[in-house]
């Protein structure tokens, strides 16, 4: 029981003991399953991931990754049920992403919690996939109690958002990406360098043998906000390609060419170190205007070594990022969320319906 508060099914009947929900997450290529305690003491998490999968076209094919979920979504949650040793009596809600996504793979992941709910006369909890991530958080183990407010930085292959969280569901947008996420860029530049797919580990790997002051790309200054941009970065780097061989930048069936004297590491090496620092640089800023007591880093980019050192160096400030597993998509962060939510007394009905660009914030 927290905050006093017994937890109560959707039939009105109350169950004793600690809250344990259900996650289901489908926002993109991965079909994940997870069972989490009061909201930080994972039970289970099961991940079925589809890189491998994805990786032959250099990206997420989005009709391939809903034929996907389709086919590991029950497998998922029956692993993730039995790994936490708990039966359907033992849940409290299910708790799954609506969005945001691509569609076709919310549908998937929202449909089963539907069906499983009804049939199990459990309770309903639609979650936005941006607070998941910053419930990653709440998952690390002897972490310190949160003292609000803090300033979260979501970066992932589709989102780069600098939220001011003030209390549990509070939020105010601060800025963000106005082209490109960071991830999305790093994707796109290790489709140039030919380093595979996903691309934030590739260039992160061929970084390590290059000297990050190798070539000067230039930061973009999005003056006057919070706001990042990545596009011309990403530009930048297809212009120090095209100088060492033909202007082929590959096609969606085809990889481009690489000519054997191009300076691999050196090349990922800057283009890291530009995209560090641009968000080192935006995050630390908004946290000394907004007076945040902490920052988060959430999202797949915040497994980044380089990044997490020096966001640490840089920020004057506690910063918490959460353990590699968490940082990717992964259903213990949204039964975490949905935890909070749970308490927060939401309860979804059988209309709930995906929205492939839910915001967090204004």
């Amino acid at each position: 029981m927290i905050g006093g508060v017994e937890p109560e099914r959707s039939d009105g009947a109350k169950r004793a003991g600690p809250i344990r929900i259900l996650g289901i997450e489908t926002s993109c290529d991965e079909t994940a399953a997870a069972v989490v305690e009061n909201g930080r003491t994972i039970l289970s998490n099961v991940i079925a991931s589809q890189v491998e999968l994805h990786a032959r076209y250099g990206g997420v094919f989005p009709e391939v990754a809903s034929r996907a979920h389709i086919e590991a979504i029950v497998p998922t949650i029956t692993r993730a049920m039995n790994e936490a040793h708990v039966g359907w009596s033992d849940l409290d809600a299910i708790a799954v992403t609506r969005g945001p996504g691509l569609a076709g793979s919310l549908l998937v992941g929202v449909n089963a919690a539907k069906g499983l709910a009804l049939g199990r006369g459990l309770p309903l909890i639609g979650i936005n996939h941006l607070e998941a991530h910053i419930y990653s958080l709440w998952l690390v183990e002897g972490a310190p109690e949160v003292r609000f407010p803090v300033l979260c930085l979501i970066v992932s292959g589709g989102h780069t958002e600098l939220i001011l969280m003030t209390d549990h569901g509070q939020y105010r947008r601060l800025g963000g990406t106005v082209d490109d996420a960071a991830g999305e860029a790093f994707d796109k530049v290790a489709r140039l360098l030919r380093l595979g797919y996903p691309g934030g580990p590739a260039i992160e790997q061929a970084a390590q043998w290059g000297n990050p002051k190798a070539f000067h790309f230039t930061r973009a200054r999005v003056e006057g906000d919070f706001n990042f941009s990545f596009s011309g970065l990403k530009t930048a780097v297809l212009r120090e390609v095209q100088r060492y061989g033909p202007a082929d930048t590959g096609s969606a069936e085809r990889a481009p060419t690489r000519p054997s004297e191009l300076p691999v590491a050196d090349l990922a090496a800057s283009f890291q170190a530009a995209v560090v620092e641009a968000l080192v640089e935006k995050t630390a800023a908004a946290a000394e205007a907004y007076q945040a007591t902490e920052i988060f880093l959430a999202g797949g980019v915040s497994a980044n070594k380089a990044l997490r050192a020096a966001m640490s160096q840089r920020a004057g400030r506690p910063v918490r990022y959460p353990p590699l597993i968490l940082c990717t998509d992964n259903a213990a962060m949204v039964a975490a969320c949905g935890t909070f939510r749970f308490q927060a007394g939401q309860r979804d009905g059988w209309d709930l319906d995906v929205v492939a660009n839910l915001k967090l914030a204004a």
